[in-house]
């Protein structure tokens, strides 16, 4: 069995997969503050709960944005499953060629997620990341990552209005039918929803522009994409285990 972490901002995502088939995945908070005992009984009573033993895990692979959390993780794989983990990082295997100045400055989930894409739906492709922040990524016809886009996500971008505008109050995040709105927090909901939709369509637009290529694929992850994708024009699909399923790919090209 191969477990995969793929590390946020917010959350981690932990995938258990035998062979190519995902067994079962789940999501729980990014807390630095964790010890590596805590993560592993953790695991162990999420594994425990869905009938699978943590023997069996031959192998630990870890995609993370988080540097402070690696030395944590690192020693639970070591400590409750007897394996050193691959970290995806400089000297993986990942099969893509990368188009950046520096391809070290890339994160390690945008080309996790770039290389399942390519994988899964070809190129060329636009891969859009609705994380802490949302990512754009390009990827050419020929598999290269090309690039993309940062933009702040929109769960602090709401967090952020909160903070710094005195009268404005904290809003859940759905989306309140109309443009105009006739109270505060509709008003608030139709910004952050609607705008973003456009902010994620403009944005796609224009690199399926740069590309020269109006028919590329669009594919959404991450936890908010239903929400976006729901009013976005550009969006084709939805692959919400995006990453977990690139972690495997890179470990299948790794072990060979």
């Amino acid at each position: 069995m191969l477990l995969a972490f793929d590390v946020g901002n917010t959350n981690i995502v932990l995938g258990a997969y035998k062979g190519k088939k995902l067994l079962n995945s789940w999501r729980f908070a990014t807390d630095k503050s964790k010890s590596s005992d805590e993560y592993g009984m953790l695991i162990h009573q999420l594994f425990e709960y869905e009938g699978l033993c943590i023997k069996d895990v031959e192998d630990v692979i870890i995609s993370s944005v988080v540097p402070p959390i690696m030395y944590t993780l690192e020693h639970t794989s070591f400590k409750y499953f007897n394996k050193e983990a691959i970290v995806i990082g400089p000297g993986i295997k990942t099969g893509m060629n990368i188009k950046y100045d520096n391809p070290k400055q890339v994160g390690a989930d945008r080309i996790v997620n770039a290389v399942a894409a390519y994988e899964k739906y070809g190129g060329p492709l636009v891969i859009v990341d609705f994380g802490t922040a949302t990512t754009f990524c390009a990827i050419s016809k020929k598999g290269e990552y090309l690039g993309g886009t940062i933009a702040p996500g929109i769960k602090i971008s709401s967090e952020a209005l909160f903070h710094h505008a005195a009268k404005l109050p904290r809003v859940e995040l759905v989306k309140p039918g109309k443009v105009i709105c006739k109270n505060t927090v509709n008003s608030m909901q139709s910004g952050m929803i609607y705008g973003y939709v456009g902010l994620v369509d403009y944005i796609v637009h224009r690199m399926k522009e740069e590309l020269g290529c109006p028919n590329t694929k669009v594919i959404a992850t991450g936890g908010l994409a239903g929400l976006i994708m729901s009013e976005a024009q550009t969006i084709d699909e939805i692959d919400k285990l995006l990453t977990l399923e690139g972690l495997r790919i890179i470990y299948d090209r790794n072990k060979a």
